[in-house]
Parts: C-alpha cells; structure tokens; sequence
C-alpha cells in the first residue's frame, strides 16, 4: 500500500472514488493523465471538476480535457493544469453536492520532478518517493528532503519510508546533481479510511 506503480490510486469516499493514472502528485509538462470517477453501483453519474489558477470548478470537457462517461483524458499536461481534481455528481444542485476526494496534481516544466502519492498514505504502511528525471537516466543518486532538511542520499533515486507515522507527514522534495531539483509534494498520513473532504478548498479537515 502506498507504493507507487502504472495501476493508479483510488482512496474511498461515502459515494465515490477518484482514480488517477499515473499515480504521482506531480506530473512532467506534456505527459498525458487519465482521471477517472468510480462508485460501487457502477454508476456514470459523476464529472471529474477542477480548480486551478484560470478555472474555478470547471467540469472536464468544458474547455479542458476530454470526457468519456465518468473518465476524464488530459493528452497533454501543461504547468496551467496543476490543481486541484475531484468527482462530483453530475445531478447534483447548487445548494446541495456530493464530491469525491480530491487529488493534487502539480504540472513541471523542470528536468526533475517527485513521484509522490497523490493520496493519503495509511499509518503503518510504506511508501516509496521516486526522484525522477525527464530523460533517462532515471535511476540516478537523489538526495530527498523533507521540510527543507535533506533526509538522505540515495544511490538509485528512490526512497522507502517504512512503516509511516504521522511524523512522517510534510513537504517532499529531491535533487539529482547536474539534473536539477524538483517541486515539493505534500505527503498526508492518515489513521482512518476515510476523510472528510472540502472541493471548494481542495482540503481535508
């Protein structure tokens, strides 16, 4: 749990699961995602929504992204795109929503970016953060830093955190020497299986 792959990662909400391929926070300029809304009734009934510095809960297909039932294909990711990404009802009003959990989606223009969950990460699991770089070689020593204080150096460019604790919540980040650094990635730690989750402000209380 927790470790990154080509799979996704889907966490549970009262009505409605949010998935997203790759399963990274961050995502190099030009790379295509794939956002897709699930419940358990298989229902086609939800819109993957937006915010980010030019739109405010925008649907996918209104001017962004291509829709197809309740999954959402970016083709190519641009810096525009980093945001915050949620499912919400298709029927639902105004004055009265349902929404999924929202993912964090951070767009680089630079040579090096951190793959981190885009979820929650469950107490008592392990993570992995990859450092990784735009052209290969990837698997190049990374030195990973947590709120600005360099952790380690590792000779491969990929970080395990085993067994995490609410300790390890913070802010990510690596640099490959002569490569570059990348952006920082907030990592969540969770002791519950569910969290209450605001789309308007992208956070959880």
């Amino acid at each position: 749990m927790g470790v990154l792959g080509s799979q996704g990662g889907a966490i549970s909400f009262p009505s409605a699961r949010l998935t997203v391929s790759p399963s990274s926070s961050q995502i190099f300029e030009r790379e295509s995602v794939s956002l897709s809304c699930e419940d358990d009734d298989g229902s086609d009934g939800w819109r993957v929504k937006r915010n980010t510095s030019r739109d405010a809960a925008v649907t996918c297909g209104a001017g962004w992204g291509t829709l197809s039932g309740s999954t959402c294909d970016i083709s190519s990711m641009v810096p525009f795109d980093s945001g915050v990404y949620w499912c919400e009802s298709s029927s639902a009003s105004s004055s009265s929503s349902s929404s999924s959990s929202s993912i964090n989606i951070s767009v680089s223009g630079g040579s090096v970016i951190l793959q981190s969950p885009v979820l929650p990460v469950m107490e008592g699991h392990d993570v992995t953060l990859h450092c990784q770089t735009k052209s290969p070689p990837s698997k190049l020593p990374a030195d990973f830093y947590k709120d600005g204080s360099l952790i380690r150096t590792e000779p491969t460019g990929h970080m395990t955190i085993h067994r995490v604790t609410k300790s390890d919540e913070g802010a990510y980040k690596c640099s490959i020497q002569a490569g570059g650094e990348s952006a920082s990635s907030w990592m969540l730690v969770s002791g519950q299986q569910e969290l209450p989750f605001s789309a308007a402000t992208g956070l959880y209380w």
